[in-house]
Parts: structure tokens; C-alpha cells; sequence
């Protein structure tokens, strides 16, 4: 019998130590010591991002998911749909290629694309020196693409206001309990490609339970970025956290 949760199955835990993690040849200590390092270095690096975006009252969010959620067209109907309403810009993330860069600037918006090779998450560093191209206007909705991965983006503070999980309707309604950092930490979930809904055995009621037990207070909201519904709703949620420049001192 498992003796973390208590199954009957065979069942290995490499989570359950004081770093949650396990790697060969390395003991807890260590561990956490190298993420506490690592971690402690990102967190001054995002800290100049955020007090950036604070002093252009500018509203950054890092949009999180895993690979196949639909992000980008989701981004990139956000873009098409707000586009003269506020400044726009968007920061991309993947490991390689800069297609998804590509489909956002096809929308009129500026966006620089930063590749991670095997990295498997953007981190403080990697955004403070893509604001430095990119130059985002005061005032601007800035959307950071994080690389396609529920897990890493988790740790990683890139200076933005919000993290926003997008979970579409064809991953299965437990991702939020299976990856509960990354929903742990988002303030809000969009559950994407409802539109497939009348297709999948999908418990949307479950998957919101599940969310809410790992995040008592996320925000979800329903939405459809192929057919528009749901959209206006995150478009109001956009507005509601834009924030004001700070006023200068005197």
C-alpha cells in the first residue's frame, strides 16, 4: 500500500521531501539551497520588471498553459478585438521558432519573441531584456506568452500583475489537481474551446470544482476564442485591472 496517499496500487513518490522534487546524486538540502539561489536572483530581476510596469501604469499578465490550450488564438483574437482601444504589446515565449511571434505581429501588434532552447519557461532576466526592445507605450496591455508547460512557469515571478491559466476543454478536467502549483498560483482561469463542449465528455462543473479546491479564489471564466463567446467577459476583466501610471514625484 502507498504510504503518502494511502492506495492500494503501486505508486513511487518523488515529490514528498522539503525540495517536492528529486534529482540523481542530489540530496534535499541541496536542492533546495540551488533553487533558493536561482530563485532569489529571478525574484531582483522581476522586481525591476514590476516596478516598471507600476511606474507606466502598465498591465502585464503572464498567460500560462500547457502546449495545445489555444493560448495564442486566443491572444491573437484578444489583440484583433482590442486593437485602438488601449496600447498593445506582447512578449512571446517558446523553445524555438517565432511563429506564434509571427501570427501576433499579422495582427498590427508589436511583439518580440524570446527562444529558451531547452529552457522550459521564461523567466525575470529574459522579459527585462525584451522590454528593453519591445518599449511597451504607458498605459499598454502587455501580454507575456509563457512557454507552452504547466509546471515551470509555476516558480518563475516575471514582474506581472497576474497569472493567467488557460485550460481548454480538450485536456481533461483534472489538470488543475494534477498541476496544482501553476492553478495555485494564477488569479484567474480561462476555460478555453467551450465551443467543443457538445462534442467531449467534458464535467465543466467538476473542473471548476477541482480549481477552486487547489485556489479558493481564482477567477474562471467560460470562453470561446474561435467563436467569440465568453470573450466580452475577459475584455471586462482586463478593464477592471488596468491600473493608473503613478504621478510623478515632485
Amino acid at each position: 500500500m502507498c504510504t503518502v496517499c494511502g492506495c492500494g496500487d503501486a505508486h513511487h513518490h518523488y515529490g514528498q521531501g522539503v525540495a517536492r522534487a528529486h534529482a540523481p546524486g542530489l540530496s534535499q538540502a541541496r536542492m533546495v539551497k540551488i533553487e533558493q539561489d536561482i530563485l532569489g536572483k529571478n525574484a531582483e530581476y522581476a522586481q525591476r520588471n514590476r516596478a516598471r510596469f507600476r511606474e507606466q501604469g502598465i498591465l502585464a499578465l503572464n498567460l500560462v498553459s500547457s502546449p495545445g490550450s489555444g493560448k495564442t488564438s486566443l491572444l491573437t483574437r484578444t489583440l484583433t478585438d482590442l486593437k485602438g482601444q488601449y496600447p498593445l504589446a506582447v512578449i512571446e515565449g517558446d523553445q524555438e521558432t517565432s511563429q506564434d511571434a509571427d501570427r501576433i505581429r499579422a495582427t498590427g501588434v508589436s511583439a518580440v519573441q524570446i527562444n529558451t532552447g531547452k529552457g522550459c519557461h521564461l523567466d525575470g532576466h529574459m522579459v527585462g531584456h525584451a522590454l528593453e526592445t519591445l518599449n511597451p507605450d504607458p498605459g499598454a496591455l502587455l501580454f507575456i506568452e509563457n512557454v507552452g508547460n504547466l509546471v515551470c512557469p509555476a516558480a518563475f515571478d516575471l514582474g506581472e500583475a497576474h497569472k493567467v491559466a488557460i485550460l481548454s476543454v480538450t485536456e481533461g478536467e483534472d489538470k488543475p489537481i494534477k498541476y496544482p502549483d501553476m492553478f495555485a498560483a494564477a488569479d484567474l482561469m480561462l476555460l478555453n474551446k467551450t465551443d467543443l463542449l457538445p462534442h467531449l465528455d467534458f464535467d465543466v462543473a467538476l473542473c471548476m470544482e477541482y480549481a477552486r479546491r487547489i485556489h479558493p479564489d481564482i477567477e474562471i471564466l467560460q470562453v470561446s476564442a474561435k467563436t467569440g463567446a465568453g470573450m466580452e467577459q475577459w475584455y471586462q476583466w482586463l478593464r477592471a485591472h488596468r491600473p493608473e501610471p503613478e504621478s510623478p514625484a515632485r
